[in-house]
């Protein structure tokens, strides 16, 4: 597993895999940390390898301000793999969970929760492969149960139901920031992620043949089944709102074998954490950049903010060339994301990723009546806490932008002295 980030913290205290090591992780929101001595288990739980938005940019070879363009890059060029490698720096082994120190993160939660797993499948009709990380909970030692939502997954576990047929698939915990990040990405449907992923490693990206599936290389690989017609209650699991999500009938996945390396290294998300936001949010900027880019095409950046879950709060940069850019802005992001609640459009002289500097716009450049929208009755997220029990919600847009009539009473002294 490649780690971004040159003062990583090590801890030697023993540490129950129940609330302890969760507990302790927590205290190091934006940090890269291992658990060395996890009690029972010979394997390290590491934790914050894609929690900073450096750490991203890092792992895909750019600057903070081009991650948008760089994922855009890599969708709109994938390149194909045609690397592959075997099994044979694996202990390859019947499934036994009991091996893999997976954590306990509260004590309200439904059990164990593997929250770094990828899952590998195909379409059961067109063959096309998908990843896609979900959480998963821990039944006993060869089971889990797997949330999962309307996306590609969802669909290819439909058409298996259909089929009558379980679904295969691989779950790879613990490989490197930037095939994680590839993984999260919203590309089209009949695009590999594992292309999107090589485009990032600049065509060196290598994959393991597993059964019918291309996996790359993780600290853990586990193969199994989703079954067609066996579920059981998910959660109570907290979820990207740092809110106890509602408790499922989800699918069970029957697991068969697992691969882990030598000197592997347990991946943990910890539910609501950077991580867990950054790696749920960020990928869906690039949506919003492009929707923008065709009402306000001299867009300069989208950023899903951290104090917004990374999912319900965005801030768009424009370089304004007419009035009413800002409110064309604001309703094409809303639109292209449907989770979106608040949406505040800002000029280039702000500074996105910093709260206070948004802040400023708004405090210096809104007049309420005229550059506040409301839109209610509207789609929202199944993860806002306010929402109607029928996902319905309140949207507002804030133009924060300069009045072109007046540019001179808003120019910031400080910056040119």
């Amino acid at each position: 597993m490649k780690i971004n980030d040159d003062n990583v913290i090590e801890i030697s205290e023993e540490l129950s895999s129940e609330f302890e090591v969760a507990k302790v992780l927590r205290q190091y929101p934006k940090d890269t940390v291992i658990i060395k001595n996890v009690k029972g288990y010979d394997m390290p739980v590491i934790s914050g390898i894609c929690n900073t938005r450096d750490k991203i940019a890092k792992s895909i070879n750019c600057e903070v301000s081009e991650i948008t363009e760089k994922i855009i890059d890599a969708m709109e060029k994938p390149i194909k793999v045609d690397k592959f490698t075997d099994f044979s720096e694996y202990e390859t082994s019947e499934i036994d969970l009991d091996k893999i120190p997976i954590l306990t993160h509260y004590k309200r939660d439904g059990g164990a929760y593997i929250t770094a797993g990828v899952v590998f499948a195909r379409d059961p009709e067109t063959g096309i492969q998908n990843a896609s990380i979900h959480r998963m909970m821990v039944l006993d030692n060869k089971r889990l149960v797997i949330r999962i939502v309307p996306r590609n997954l969802y669909t290819y576990f439909q058409r298996a139901q259909k089929l009558g047929k379980d679904l295969d698939i691989a779950i790879a915990i613990g490989m490197d920031p930037a095939i994680l990040l590839a993984s999260t990405t919203s590309i089209p449907i009949d695009y590999d992620e594992m292309d999107v992923a090589n485009a990032f490693k600049g065509g060196n990206l290598e994959l393991i043949k597993c059964g019918d599936l291309n996996v790359p290389q993780a600290d853990i690989i586990l193969e199994g089944k989703i079954s067609v017609t066996e579920t059981v209650a998910e959660g109570p699991f907290v979820d990207l709102t740092d809110t106890y999500d509602i408790i499922r009938d989800q699918p069970i996945i029957n697991l068969e074998t697992m691969h882990i390396k030598k000197d592997a290294v347990y991946h943990a998300i910890i539910p609501a954490g950077f991580e867990h936001k950054l790696l749920q949010g960020l990928p869906q900027e690039p949506r919003i950049f492009k929707a923008v880019k065709n009402a306000v095409p001299t867009v300069e950046n989208v950023v899903l903010t951290e104090g917004g879950c990374c999912w319900l709060h965005a801030v768009v940069s424009i370089r304004k060339q007419t009035e009413g850019d800002g409110k064309n802005a604001i309703m094409a992001a809303l639109s292209a994301h449907p989770s979106l609640k608040h949406c505040v459009v800002v000029d280039t002289d702000v500074n996105v990723f910093d709260a206070e500097d948004v802040e400023y716009a708004i405090s210096t450049r809104i007049k309420g009546d005229r550059d506040i929208m409301i839109v209610p009755n509207v789609r929202g997220s199944s993860l806002d806490p306010v929402a109607e029990s029928d996902g319905t919600t309140t949207k507002i847009g804030v133009d924060a932008t300069k009045s072109l009539k007046a540019l001179e009473k808003f120019e910031r002294v400080s910056f040119g002295e």
